[in-house]
């Protein structure tokens, strides 16, 4: 069954935030990564010093249920706005839901990355919905 939890797009202080919450609801990251951590991909720029630093991926469990999870955006991501720097994250329990969840909900939306395998081993896409509620699906390979 899928789990729901939010996830959060900062201009360049998402360790800062997250220091903070990490102090108000306690924990340590589950995660926590850097852009210039990425395999390189030639089809993107490549990234400044200070590009490179900001934070690709963060996660916090605060409760037995519930991660928060965060991002900085990139000059390649571009700029956020806030109010629209929320996502809604599904992790699903098998591909096959996965696919389910990200094709009927991003119909008649707009796709930002499609759901396919990634780098860290999960199957993961974006999309912006219909009603202009933006997603994220990600799909964990079990671990060998």
């Amino acid at each position: 069954m899928a789990t729901v939890n939010v996830y959060l797009t900062f201009n360049g202080n998402t360790e800062e935030a997250f220091n903070f919450y990490k102090s108000v609801f306690g924990g340590e990251f589950s995660y926590i990564g850097r852009f210039k951590d990425m395999p390189v991909d030639e089809n993107c720029p490549p990234l400044s010093e200070e590009e490179g630093n900001k934070i690709m991926h963060v996660s916090l469990p605060i409760s037995k249920e519930t991660v928060l999870m965060a991002s900085d955006s990139t000059n390649f991501s571009g700029e956020v706005t806030f109010g629209t720097n929320m996502s809604v994250s599904i992790n699903t329990a098998t591909l096959e839901e996965a696919k389910h969840l990200f094709d009927g909900l991003s119909e008649k939306g707009k796709i930002t990355m499609p759901l396919e395998k990634t780098f860290w081993g999960a199957h993961f896409g974006m999309f912006t919905d219909q009603f202009g509620i933006h997603w994220m699906v990600n799909y964990d390979e079990p671990q060998a």
